[in-house]
């Protein structure tokens, strides 16, 4: 059986993310492997061109993973009819205009999220696709994250019976730049004019998490804070924060559940993960971090009693029981990438297209919406006619 070979621009890969996860340990690993494996047995190997800026820096990319083609010229890739996928991680900003070039050439689209700054350019670029009739994708990463998975395990097996809340606690302290240590994070990031926020970056993701685990979202109350008003850039140069370092949000979603998730990027880590999640139900409660997952089934609970003046005899974290990994979890940024060439490929059934991508995008509006007028905001079911569909306020 003939092997096929499926052509791939891959834009935005020189960036920390789209260096790691989706270069290095999505496509380079399964090309390592013979690419991916299709329904009837057969394979499809996968054929990337490198795009980016810089050529010396791009070039060394490319000839340290043994990717043979690179360029500089993303409208001559684009343009190329023998490549089949554009995938885009540079910045959002940029993401929509990028998009609309590939869709007009008829490429299939798979992209990092969010999938723009705003809900109109959002809902557009869905419009564009499903009009041209062209495949279309975006990362939800966070679903594949062996924690999660275990979460949704432990919910489809009925152990949290109803389930009452969700608390999410997400973040870790980004070094300011001035004192010797370098931030961890690019500057554009803590600037609003370039597409940065933690509302704008983390929201979106949070959306996903929510209305795929736990309950659609139904509203958002959120407060922004700028806790760092001063950074240190890449050059060493001083710089005024423009965008929102931290956010702080609570989401009604379908069901009655109420979750609850901090995101900061100025407070240190004292728990067991850079982000974990509890959900709390009435037959048992679960804690997942990346990797792994722990519960406490009712009749497992322990009985406190509320007395300051007696030191604390329980253990806490001692009456919980760790899920096991039964299951062995591949790179979720890879897992996410053999299902959309799967859909390509073969049009196997895929859920994760740029329509969940806008629904990020509108929750982060509404997040928006919420922190500047200080209320609630409904979050109404997207709509994708010839207008687009804001997030409404409450009444």
């Amino acid at each position: 059986m003939a092997q096929k070979t499926l052509g791939i621009i891959m834009n935005g890969v020189t960036g920390r993310m789209g260096m790691n996860q989706h270069l290095i340990r999505s496509v380079v690993a399964i090309r390592a492997e013979g690419g991916v494996t299709l329904s009837d047995g057969s394979k499809v190997q996968l054929d990337p061109i490198l795009v980016g800026r810089n050529a010396e820096k791009v070039a060394a990319l490319a000839k340290e993973h043994g990717v043979q083609r690179w360029t500089t010229d993303l409208d001559g890739a684009i343009a190329n009819p023998g490549d089949t996928i554009f995938f885009d991680a540079a910045t959002t900003q940029m993401r929509p205009r990028l998009l609309e070039k590939a869709i007009a050439a008829g490429k299939h689209v798979y992209c990092e999220k969010p999938i723009a700054t705003n809900l109109a350019e959002a809902v557009k670029i869905c419009r564009l696709a499903e009009a041209k009739g062209v495949k279309n994708g975006v990362v939800q990463d966070k679903l594949f994250l062996p924690g999660l998975q275990k979460l949704r395990m432990l919910r489809d097996a009925g152990f949290f019976g109803r389930m009452l809340t969700v608390k999410g606690d997400f973040g870790y302290w980004v070094f300011e730049g001035d004192w010797g240590q370098p931030a961890q994070r690019p500057s554009w990031n803590y600037r609003a004019e370039d597409g940065g926020g933690m509302i704008l970056d983390m929201v979106c993701h949070w959306r996903y998490v929510l209305d795929n685990l736990f309950g659609e979202v139904q509203a958002v109350s959120c407060l922004g804070a700028t806790h760092i008003p001063e950074r240190v850039d890449e050059s060493g140069a001083k710089y005024k924060a423009t965008a929102d370092d931290a956010a702080y949000a609570t989401f009604q979603l379908d069901g009655g559940v109420i979750a609850h998730i901090n995101m900061s990027w100025a407070t240190r880590v004292y728990r067991d993960d850079l982000v974990t999640f509890q959900v709390d139900g009435t037959l048992g409660s679960a804690v997942a971090g990346l990797q792994d997952c722990v519960m406490q089934p009712r009749a497992g609970t322990p009985r406190p009693v509320w007395n300051p003046d007696v030191k604390q005899s329980i253990d806490f974290y001692d009456t919980w029981q760790r899920v096991p990994d039964n299951t062995a979890y591949d790179n979720g940024f890879k897992a996410q990438w053999e299902m959309f060439i799967r859909h390509v490929a073969e049009d196997a059934p895929y859920r994760y297209t740029l329509r969940e991508g806008a629904k990020g995008v509108q929750l982060v509006e509404a997040a928006l919406q919420s922190w500047k007028e200080r209320r609630w905001i409904d979050v109404p079911p997207l709509q994708y006619g010839a207008e687009t569909a804001p997030a409404m306020a409450a009444e």
